[in-house]
């Protein structure tokens, strides 16, 4: 089905300002590994069946929103630059959050069987950053409205403020507010936390693997990125795993799925000169310190790290070995090598103290990002596990029927997010973004569909 125009009309625009005032003269300073981030945004929308609200301007949707961000004073201010370094900081001037309204021309269901990637986009209108940000807001807020039953709820930041763990976070904190629950992860707000070690240590794996990738000029893909998402079922990736323990008995989800896309992708690349394929795999890194960050650290604590097979080991006859190399990759993640990346940003300051321009982060090559960590232990079988994201309830009845997250400015070969899915358990949703002429052929891949994993936002009635 082709994609069917202005079906989102932005309606009103309106800005929250939290409940308290917020002292005169405060600022929170970017972190190094904030600044590395800056040439992204992320963009996250959280599906409802349900309306939540009358009218907004006087709902309690809104009371709750304006609650919840006086305790994210960095939400609400606006960027500026340090006097004499010449950094990002935000003064925390509570100059409030911009908050749109906007009406979708068709049901909720009927938006996840027939928007694609680009008009899912519409629930998150955003305005790139000005030259001079002080009037700019860098966290909107879009609530959406279907026919009948439903809303989505967008929110939009730069990836400078947070990743996706904070953003999660912030969202659901808002939720909880509204609910009147207390908020399971309250933001801590440490940028000195991630701060690099007197002694620079940049001789390291990670530090050259930045290093390559900050030489690399920015690409503009040659044609459009398309987006798809694949949702597979608990019981499905269930068996999946047990079809491959003889080779990796303790594989993840994320382990065999994104084994799984690496290698169909691959397929539709083509061979590097050295006959290999490489994946980029992006992790949270706030639990894989000795001392760990907290959760509810605000901020970027992202790692990228990259793993390269020979084609002959890329073969769909040798998933499970593809799985056991991701999984040993990712667990083999130690903390002597995310400190040096730290360190590596923080030598490629000026005799100022300024940091170097963002590079691109998501690519060039094809990069996947896990997000495992938001998984919730239930403490008695993986089955009931859940998710942060899930976890996102403006009512005690009713999670989210769909999450979906896109990074801003990606570019390169593609991007793979394993994301947890609605069913809870081992259920996992995997939204792809690839070159136009890719993503039908990724769709049609029978390694993919013998899996029957339901489609969304495919732009397919």
């Amino acid at each position: 089905m082709s994609k069917q125009p202005n079906r989102v009309t932005v309606h009103s625009k309106l800005t929250a300002v939290s409940s308290k005032p917020i002292g005169p003269g405060k600022a929170h300073p970017l972190s190094v590994l904030d600044h590395a981030m800056g040439h992204h945004t992320l963009h996250m929308i959280f599906y409802y069946r349900d309306k939540l609200f009358g009218s907004f301007d006087l709902d309690p949707l809104r009371e709750s929103l304006t609650e919840v961000l006086s305790l994210y004073p960095p939400v609400t201010g606006r960027l500026a630059r340090e006097e004499k370094e010449g950094n990002w900081k935000v003064k925390c001037n509570d100059a409030g959050v911009r908050v749109i309204r906007a009406k979708v021309d068709t049901t909720l269901d009927e938006w996840l069987r027939s928007a694609d990637g680009s008009e899912e986009r519409d629930l998150t209108v955003w305005d790139e950053m000005p030259d001079d940000p002080h009037t700019w807001s860098p966290f909107v807020i879009q609530v959406n409205e279907f026919e009948g039953e439903g809303i989505a709820i967008g929110l939009s930041c730069t990836h400078m403020h947070a990743d996706l763990t904070s953003a999660t976070l912030l969202f659901k904190s808002w939720t909880e507010v509204h609910r009147h629950a207390p908020i399971s992860h309250p933001p801590l707000f440490n940028p000195s936390a991630l701060r690099a070690r007197p002694v620079l240590n940049t001789c390291t794996k990670s530090a050259t693997y930045y290093a390559n990738k900050s030489t690399i000029k920015a690409q503009t893909p040659s044609e459009k990125l398309a987006t798809a998402t694949f949702r597979f079922s608990n019981s499905v990736i269930k068996h999946c795993l047990l079809e491959v323990s003889d080779i990796c008995h303790d594989a993840t989800p994320f382990d065999f799925l994104s084994a799984l896309f690496w290698t169909c992708i691959a397929r539709l690349k083509p061979t590097k000169n050295d006959h290999s394929h490489s994946l980029s795999i992006c992790t949270d890194f706030r639990n894989m310190l000795k001392a760990p960050v907290s959760t509810g650290y605000f901020g970027n604590a992202l790692h990228f790290s990259m793993l390269s097979l020979a084609v002959r080991e890329m073969d769909h006859s040798q998933l499970g070995h593809v799985a056991g190399f991701v999984h040993h990759h990712v667990a083999g993640l130690e903390e002597q090598e995310i400190w040096p990346v730290i360190d590596w940003f923080e030598s490629q300051k000026d005799k100022a103290g300024k940091f170097a321009p963002p590079f691109c982060m998501y690519g060039p090559e094809l990069t996947c990002v896990s997000m495992e960590h938001m998984i919730i232990p239930s403490g008695h079988t993986l089955d009931a596990d859940q998710s942060l994201m899930y976890e996102a309830m403006f009512s005690e009845k009713e999670i989210p029927v769909h999450v979906s997250c896109h990074v801003g400015n990606m570019k390169g070969e593609g991007l793979i997010m394993v994301m947890p899915a609605p069913e809870g358990g081992l259920a996992r949703s995997v939204m792809v973004m690839l070159p136009e002429k890719e993503l039908p052929e990724l769709c049609k891949d029978e390694t993919i569909l013998r899996l029957e994993p339901t489609m969304l936002l495919t732009g397919r009635s």
